[in-house]
């Protein structure tokens, strides 16, 4: 029987981060992985989603080039070679991973990992023990028991990734993060795009203010927005698929060719807990300390299977703290500033605090917005589009408690507010940083 100082299950982002880590720290590392290293971000998330969204968004581009004072009056795109290019950067970046654990000297196992007890694990009829085990197993989707859906061919985040024809219609019930994305895609190609939301906006979650926006520029390009509405049946209506809601007190019957269910994910843990006895909560998630560590000492959970923020990069600055954690080393997880990001085109991004969460906590506050157009970078490169960027200030210690923005590069700025919320600058130390010009970024300077 082969033992091992870290053992871990999944092999998406905390999981690949902590072994790498833990690998490179000298530790004996092994890796179970019982489908393709990387996850679902890797291989039918994150990376496949933003690669076919930059297909869409350069097509935008191009039908908007006459602003731009281009000409581009001949231009098409092919669809089935998007999706093909969006597979070729999913095997590149599955083979970098391979090669990182290799160089970790991290020993990798393709098989579902079962826990026999807190110290072994059994995968393809061989035993494995180890001192350490770090869960990282992941989620996956939910599909709601709504009547019909098991008659209907529906679609989750996978068949929408990977079908080789593109829907003249879709009806996408969740308008949250994926959905939105979804959305934002197809929408770019020419798909005749429905979203069914049953709170009172789509991104409920995030900013109103921005929200709103974003969802004002999808309007117009043509997206059907259905908020506050239940989806009380799904059926077929000859070659359509079709969904009964009920929308504005009335009940309406909505058609199209493919139905998107994307109304949320659930942790992937039901086969590891009784084993090892993991205390999980409500929610069906594990349990654990700013350490990641389980009620049992040495079994710690990173990732989605803890439910703290299903996002990848959450997951690996997790990775870190529990790979820290069995080192010796002092290290807490923080999760007051977690950047959450809507690869839409224009992106939304915030961090720190909502104006709603404030409110609800009776936080006093001061808000500071702009157009993005007061950035003489933005302006050079948009058109048609004035964003918004907003900062919410602590009025007693000019602390900075939330910033939303909503226009791009949305995502590659927003780390400059999520470093002075996780540093606690006040508004004058933030402002005394200089800012290069001419960036977008300036707009944060502008404001303060």
């Amino acid at each position: 029987m082969k033992k091992y100082q870290v053992a871990i299950i999944g092999g998406g982002p905390a999981g690949y981060t902590a072994a790498e880590k833990a690998g490179k720290a000298g530790l004996s590392v092994i890796l179970f992985e019982k489908r393709a290293l990387g996850g679902v971000c890797l291989n039918d998330g994150c990376i496949p989603t933003k690669t076919l969204l930059y297909s869409a968004k350069l097509y935008d581009t191009f039908k908007e080039a006459k602003r731009f004072a281009l000409e581009c009056t001949d231009f098409t795109y092919d669809f089935k070679k998007i999706i093909s290019r969006k597979n070729k950067v999913v095997r590149k970046l599955v083979l970098g991973i391979k090669a990182k654990m290799q160089e970790a000297g991290v020993t990798v196992i393709e098989g579902e990992a079962q826990l026999k007890d807190k110290n072994t694990i059994i995968c393809n009829d061989e035993s494995y023990t180890f001192d350490n085990l770090i869960i990282c197993t992941g989620s996956e989707t939910f599909v709601p028991p709504i009547k019909g859906i098991e008659n209907i061919d529906y679609w989750t985040h996978e068949e929408a990734l990977s079908t080789k024809e593109q829907p003249k219609s879709l009806i996408i019930v969740g308008g949250g993060v994926i959905g939105m994305e979804f959305a934002s895609f197809y929408n770019s190609l020419g798909t005749e795009v429905t979203v069914v939301e049953m709170m009172d906006e789509i991104l409920s979650v995030m900013d109103a203010e921005t929200v709103q926006i974003l969802r004002d520029e999808y309007t117009k390009r043509g997206i059907k927005f259905m908020t506050s509405t239940q989806v009380m049946s799904f059926g077929k209506s000859g070659e359509l698929l079709n969904a009964t809601v009920v929308f504005e007190g009335e009940e309406q019957f909505i058609e199209a060719e493919k139905i998107l269910i994307s109304v949320g994910r659930r942790a992937m843990l039901d086969k590891l807990v009784s084993p090892i006895g993991l205390e999980l909560n409500e929610r069906k998630q594990a349990i654990v300390s700013d350490k990641l560590q389980s009620n049992i000492p040495h079994v710690y959970v990173c990732g989605d299977a803890n439910g703290k923020s299903l996002l990848a990069h959450t997951a690996i600055r997790e990775a870190e703290v529990a790979v820290n954690t069995i080192l010796g080393m002092t290290d807490t997880m923080s999760y007051q500033a977690i950047p959450s990001i809507v690869y839409t085109n224009p992106e939304l991004a915030a961090v720190g605090h909502t104006e709603a969460y404030l409110i609800k906590h009776k936080v006093s506050y001061t808000k500071k917005t702009l157009p993005m157009t007061f950035s003489g970078r933005f302006v050079a490169e948009n058109e048609g589009f004035s964003g918004l960027v907003k900062i919410l200030i602590d009025t007693k210690t000019k602390h900075i408690l939330g910033v939303h923005i909503v226009g791009n590069p949305a995502s590659e700025i927003i780390t400059l507010a999520a470093m002075a919320i996780e540093n606690k600058l006040t508004v004058d130390q933030w402002n005394k940083i200089v800012f290069p010009h001419p960036t977008v970024s300036e707009i944060f300077k502008d404001l303060l």
